[in-house]
């Protein structure tokens, strides 16, 4: 793990140290150690199974784990699942986001690009991109400064799998959040973080997201797991 000279602890929002988590006798994840600076986004990629969704579990403190989670001062953490199935019930927008704490709705719907007149409407009609969006600004209500993010634009298409990544960048800055996102996307994560954390059970890299556009970085992150050293 590299970390600049000039940071400190102070600088940083979270901090991951030989983080373990086993299900039913299954190793799922292994001595994973890592350091979130605050402001900045982290991208965390790896193969289906690498266990990057379990990771978001523990770092919301919804399972069990070895090793030490660290969160620094009062942090408020928002979170937007990869999957929410919504058809079968009955609810407007405005009821599911009424489940949150905070009020001023229209103005979270216009934060994520949607017009107020969604409200009203059932979540069960929303398009993949309108719920996607929906559920962020639903993550956002309780302003936190940390958001969780799994694969944000599952269930999208490409034009508004963008414009949502545009959408959580100007947030990002304007409210000064951190950002951690899972994604796949080898261009979304060049383009849209900072830093890149790749599981596979261990950690196989950890440093600049630009990297990843390296045919040989790739084959690390998406073959056989090869933990780094650290």
């Amino acid at each position: 793990m590299t970390v600049s000279d000039h940071s400190t602890l102070d600088d940083y929002i979270l901090v991951v140290s030989n983080l373990g988590i086993n299900i039913q006798k299954q190793i799922i994840l292994e001595d994973v150690s890592f350091k979130v600076m605050k402001g900045e986004t982290l991208a965390v990629a790896g193969p289906n199974g690498a266990g990057k969704s379990i990771l978001f579990r523990a770092l919301l403190g919804l399972i069990p784990h070895n090793g030490e989670i660290k969160w620094s001062g009062n942090v408020k953490v928002g979170y937007v699942p990869q999957l929410l199935s919504v058809r079968d019930i009955p609810i407007s927008v405005k009821e599911f986001l009424s489940l949150k704490r905070g009020k001023d709705f229209e103005y979270y719907l216009k934060s994520v690009n949607l017009d107020t007149s969604l409200l009203d409407r059932s979540m069960s009609v929303l398009s993949g991109g309108q719920l996607r969006r929906v559920l962020i600004a639903w993550a956002m209500i309780e302003k936190p400064n940390v958001l969780l993010f799994d694969e944000p634009t599952t269930g999208v298409d490409l034009d508004s799998e963008e414009a949502i990544y545009d959408m959580l960048a100007r947030f990002k800055k304007d409210n000064k959040v951190t950002l951690l996102l899972i994604s796949h996307d080898l261009h979304i994560i060049r383009d849209y973080s900072d830093h890149l954390l790749a599981l596979n059970k261990c950690v196989t890299f950890f440093g600049d997201s630009k990297e990843i556009m390296q045919p040989s970085l790739q084959k690390i992150i998406y073959g056989e797991p090869v933990c780094l050293e650290r």
